[in-house]
């Protein structure tokens, strides 16, 4: 790699694979088992440990920690990893950490998300493609954040949960159960208030799929029967639409939390 991408006060153990593209600024540490792709920027003052991947022209912004032990008590040193994607934008101060031998065994990150400043993901997360986290939202352990999905400031998500696809978390909600796709939730305990039509307007989702979406919503979580006679009811009447079923499939997916639904 040519000398003049590495700063001379950066610190890259031996062992590092660096790609000869890659960009590493004032102060940075990476370790042996660090693993940076082509036209990874890491800026300044950024710390990478563990057994870290981190994908194609991600960049990284100064306090960065990524890759640090688990914060979990079991946690003995194995050597679990985390996996970032390729075109991320990771800022100031975020943190995240690999897996657990006790959970899957790694944290994985997928592409085009952007992390505002001081956002953490927990051990044994799954985060999807183009996932925004605004300033200081966080992730417990085990979570599963499917696509374009955005969390506001200062939100979290419990241990476990769930959010599902294009779905949307308000600023401050504390999230303690599965968010439907397409849902959006606000509030401390989080509650389903509605559908994210915002942001299916924004990735241009048609006319029609959007009134399906909400027409199965209003049928989901009606007065007049169980939850599970709607499900099939819905599962019916719009299986040829498979929006629609994405809700429905992961309504269905066994999970250890419970589903966030609307205030009754």
């Amino acid at each position: 790699m040519p000398t003049g991408n590495i700063h001379a006060t950066a610190i890259v153990e031996e062992g590092a694979k660096i790609a000869p593209s890659v960009v590493i600024g004032p102060y940075c540490q990476v370790g042996a088992n660090v693993s940076l792709e082509e036209d990874v920027l890491l800026t300044s003052h950024v710390v990478i440990d563990g057994h870290t991947t981190v994908g194609a022209r991600t960049k990284i912004s100064p306090f960065a920690v990524l890759g640090s032990p688990p914060q979990h008590l079991g946690y003995k040193g194995e050597d679990t990893k985390l996996i970032i994607g390729a075109d991320n934008t990771i800022r100031e101060h975020v943190t995240m950490n690999p897996g657990t031998v006790a959970g899957r065994g790694q944290t994985i990150i997928g592409n085009n998300c952007l992390f505002m400043a001081a956002t953490h993901v927990a051990h044994d997360c799954i985060v999807g493609n183009n996932i925004i986290m605004a300033n200081n939202a966080t992730l417990g352990g085990h979570v599963i954040i499917q696509d374009f999905v955005f969390m506001g400031g200062m939100s979290a998500v419990h241990q476990f949960c769930r959010v599902g696809i294009f779905s949307f978390v308000g600023a401050a909600a504390l999230v303690t159960a599965d968010v439907i796709p397409y849902g959006s939730v606000i509030g401390n305990h989080a509650r389903l208030e509605g559908l994210n039509i915002v942001g299916m307007k924004r990735r241009n989702t048609p006319r029609p799929v959007i009134h399906d979406i909400r027409a199965a919503y209003r049928l989901l979580f009606a007065q007049e029967g169980t939850l599970q006679e709607r499900i099939e009811d819905v599962a019916e009447m719009f299986k040829h639409r498979s929006e629609v079923m994405t809700i429905i499939d992961f309504i269905k997916t066994d999970s250890s939390r419970p589903l966030c639904i609307p205030r009754g």
